[in-house]
């Protein structure tokens, strides 16, 4: 199986990562990727990005060392119904939005209020995935995520990162495992991403594609393995780069 897009990484923009677009698009092309999602993190979280360096994003080129490179944001989930920040006229420009729940924007409820907080955020009709949801500080019901996103559309994340941090998520391994199951179960589609902090990271996907073979995952439930199957699944939420 052959990966050709990263789809969430992070620049220099977001404070506690290190590289620029440039490098990040660099470490693309040098690993073979085609496509390239530029998500940092949005305001809400204490070293996001302000909403004028996503209101630029018109300056930067789609195509980078011969990368599509396709520039949105990871977003913030902000309370239990599931909104997000930045407003609707950002999220319309952009190529990709990514919603995740991190603990710095909001705590970690019962599982009622994280699910809760997880579909509301699917209902939102542009976002694309819902990032790393295999925390086990924040306890989900997996099958009902699954069968909820491949409802509404939505591709639920699996993240690399995950599965190398050991130190501040929880349970990531055998939480993807249920979550994965459950995605070939209802046939919802995943998006792998490297979630880089360090354009050294970009495109990397040992833990993730290890894992994906032990359990012998669907490889058509996979968006990274065609620029035509990512562009088709994005492009339902942002037109302009429907095909």
């Amino acid at each position: 199986m052959k990966i050709i897009a990263d789809l969430h990484t992070h620049t220099l923009a977001s404070v506690h990562a290190y590289s620029s677009v440039s490098e990040n698009a660099k470490a693309a092309f040098e690993q073979g990727l085609s496509v390239l999602g530029i998500t940092d993190h949005a305001p809400c979280l204490p070293d996001g990005v302000h909403e004028l360096h996503f209101m630029n994003y018109h300056v930067l080129p789609q195509e980078m060392f011969g990368v599509r490179m396709l520039y949105g944001s990871e977003l913030n989930i902000l309370d239990y119904e599931g909104a997000i920040d930045l407003n609707e006229t950002l999220h319309k420009r952009m190529d990709i939005c990514i919603a995740s729940f991190h603990e710095f924007t909001l705590s970690p409820g019962s599982e009622k209020d994280n699910m809760g907080a997880y579909l509301g955020a699917m209902q939102n009709p542009y976002v694309d995935i819902i990032g790393h949801p295999d925390d086990g500080k924040i306890p989900v019901d997996f099958k009902v995520l699954a069968r909820e996103a491949k409802n509404m559309d939505v591709m639920l994340e699996v993240n690399n990162s995950s599965l190398i941090a050991a130190h501040y998520r929880l349970n990531t391994r055998k939480n993807m495992i249920t979550m994965l199951g459950y995605c070939a179960q209802y046939g919802t589609l995943v998006a792998l991403g490297s979630d880089a902090h360090y354009h050294g990271a970009i495109g990397q996907f040992d833990e993730v594609l290890a894992l994906i073979r032990e359990i012998d995952f669907p490889e058509e439930l996979i968006v990274n393995t065609s620029v035509e199957k990512i562009m088709k699944q994005l492009g339902k939420r942002h037109p302009h780069l429907a095909v």
